[in-house]
């Protein structure tokens, strides 16, 4: 069995694990992926003959299941803490993405701030007070 190369290393990804091998990486029968498979916890590649093939992701998701369902959860709360899960990874990026929009926003009006002179002051310039003067600023009544 070949996996996709990427450069880190093969493609977590790839579909490359017969049943039997996925079944025996994360501790189930399979019989139980092919369960899952059926309500829609996991959906794993398929060959041109139809043939299932397992990643090394759908095996961590296979594992994951095994530890919620071990610890009574029931197959439909196993699928809701799943979307839930899949639900905070996509606000995650989104959020990165925004991070990353309002910096690049930021730094576009810091340089175009530091560009543009400062507008001039409509205050009058008032001489310097002699040493024991005072400055008295008043508006008139509008």
């Amino acid at each position: 069995m070949s996996t996709v190369e990427g450069p880190g290393g093969p493609d977590p990804g790839a579909a490359v694990f017969v049943i039997s091998v996925a079944a025996q990486l994360s501790g189930l029968h399979p019989q139980t992926l092919r369960t899952y498979e059926r309500v829609g916890l996991i959906t794993p590649g398929r060959t041109s003959g139809g043939g299932r093939r397992y990643s090394y992701r759908d095996i961590e998701r296979l594992r994951e299941i095994a530890e919620l369902t071990a610890s009574g959860i029931g197959i439909e709360g196993v699928r809701r803490i799943i979307d839930l899960e899949n639900v905070v990874t996509a606000l995650r990026a989104r959020n990165a993405e925004l991070s990353a929009e309002l910096d690049l926003a930021r730094e576009a009006l810091r340089r175009a701030s530091a560009a543009r002179p400062a507008p001039p002051s409509r205050l009058p310039v008032l001489p310097q007070p002699a040493p024991g003067q005072s400055v008295v600023v008043w508006r008139r009544p509008t």
